[in-house]
Parts: structure tokens; sequence; C-alpha cells
């Protein structure tokens, strides 16, 4: 047996033609194009390639694209005056601040200062609050909903499974696992204090590798016929690899997540996707 390997780079493809429809549609019907407004400040070259990335993307399904890139000794105050900034256009239907931001800068308080209703990112408290509470949030976090996505287009049976997510952070690990919970699957959540690491993961239907430690989930770790989703992206050595080892988790598992090309293009399109969710929460269709 080897692991049908699951396109990401497809996938998103499939969907950023789908935004580009609706937002056509949007067009047609009389409305202007969702306006993404992004705060990126340093000088992390993973970051500037990151948002250069979803300008592109965003530029492409016709949805406008501002950048705002304040220098990487600014303030706390300074990053939030530029979320206020962002806040009060009205021309402006979602926003994120690009993580992580310089270590003098407050993040909590950056996000909080991110309204809800243009939460592109889904990082809001109010927006996981309504994940955690099993509600359905306008927006989620584009990692977590691009594994989702993946799972579903790719015909693993969610319901029911017993999934295994490897990795706790508010970015990726704790939504996807609430995302899983929603969906009806057993889920399970490790940690670097887990005991036998290996043997959790071997119990799980859905295992999903999010800890940046590349190659650390080996065939060891894996049940045989398993969806494994893999997170991770560790640039070494000019590479970029993921946390899951593929030469020997491929032969095992059922599905396998590729690195790169796997991942990474659906985080994207799931960032296109919140915008125009958002951008039709704040105007009403014209009336004919």
């Amino acid at each position: 047996m080897s692991a049908t390997i699951i396109d990401g780079s497809a996938v998103a493809k499939t969907i950023r033609a789908e935004i580009a429809a609706e937002v056509a549609s949007m067009a047609a019907g009389g409305l202007a194009p969702p306006h993404l407004g992004v705060v990126l400040c340093g000088d992390d070259p993973a970051s500037a390639t990151y948002v250069r990335n979803k300008g592109r993307a965003a530029e492409r399904a016709g949805i406008r694209f501002t950048l705002l890139t304040p220098s990487a000794d600014s303030s706390t105050a300074d990053i939030l005056d530029l979320c206020a900034r962002l806040s009060g256009d009205p021309d402006i239907d979602g926003m994120l601040v690009q993580l992580p931001l310089p270590r003098q800068i407050d993040t909590g308080a950056v996000l909080e200062a991110v309204p809800v209703a243009k939460d592109a990112d889904g990082f809001h408290p109010l927006n996981l609050g309504r994940l955690a509470a099993g509600a359905a949030p306008p927006v989620l976090p584009g990692t977590p909903l691009g594994c989702m996505e993946l799972l579903r287009r790719s015909g693993v049976p969610i319901a029911g499974s017993r999934a295994v997510v490897v990795g706790r952070s508010v970015i990726v690990g704790r939504p996807l696992a609430l995302l899983l919970v929603n969906a009806d699957a057993t889920v399970t959540v490790c940690h670097s204090k887990t005991r036998d690491l290996a043997a959790v993961c071997r119990e799980a239907d859905i295992l999903v590798a999010a800890i940046g430690r590349p190659g650390m989930i080996t065939a060891e770790y894996v049940k045989p016929g398993a969806a494994v989703i893999d997170v991770g992206t560790t640039l070494v050595d000019g590479r970029l690899l993921g946390d899951v080892d593929r030469a020997s988790v491929e032969p095992v598992a059922g599905w396998l997540t590729p690195v790169p090309g796997g991942v990474g293009p659906m985080t994207v399109a799931m960032l296109l996707r919140n915008t125009v969710a958002l951008a039709r929460s704040r105007r009403p269709a014209p009336i004919p």
C-alpha cells in the first residue's frame, strides 16, 4: 500500500477559481469587489514572501489588496494605530496583521484590535470563542480550515473517526481540534508533555502534525491507512521540510499531504474565502 498524495496546490487552485467566480458575480450584481488590508511589520523574509503570495492570489481573484509596511522598530502603539486606520476605513472588508510580530510588540493586544467584522484571519478571541462553543463563525483560521477542506475534498471520513492533532498552538492545533470535534470526530490534542506520543498517534484515523520539527513523525507514529496531514514548514539548508518523514510514512498511510504543495497553498485560499465572506456580510445586496 502507498498513500494517496493530496495535492493541496490543485485543490487550492480550484478554490481560488470558485472565489474568482463569486467575486465576478458580486460585481455583476452591483457590489464593489472585496478589499483586504494587511499589516506587515518587520523584515522576516518568510513573512514577506507569504504576504506577497497573498497579495498576488487576492488580485488574481479580483480582490483588492492594500499592504501597510511599518518598520521593524515600531511600537505596539504604532501597530494599534494602523489597525485603527484599517478598522475605520469603510472600504476595507477584511484585515490582518501578519505574524510573527517583532518581540517588542504585544501580539495579543494587536489581535484584539482587529475588529471581529473585519477579522480575515479568524484569530479574534470572539471568533475563536464561537468556534469553541460549536457555532459557525463567519470566518475561521485559514490553516485549520484548509486542512478540513483537504480532508473533505479527498473523501477522508471525518465523522466517527479518531483524530490526533500534534501541536496546540492557537493558530493551528487548537482551532483545528475544535473543527474536527464540530465535524463529529473524536479528538486528542498532543504536545510536548504527552506520554508515549507514538502510541497515541498510532490510534489515529486522522493524524495532523503541526509542531515545527522536521521529520519527527515517522512510520512508527502512523496507523496503517490513516490520513496524515503535515502542517509543518521548516527551511533546512534551503529546502522546505514538513513535520512528517515522507519516505517512511508514505508506504503506511492511506492519504498524505506533501510539503511543499500540501496545506500551505490552502491557507492563502481560505484567507480569500474569508475576505469574500466578510465583504458579503458587510455589504447588503443592492435593491433591484
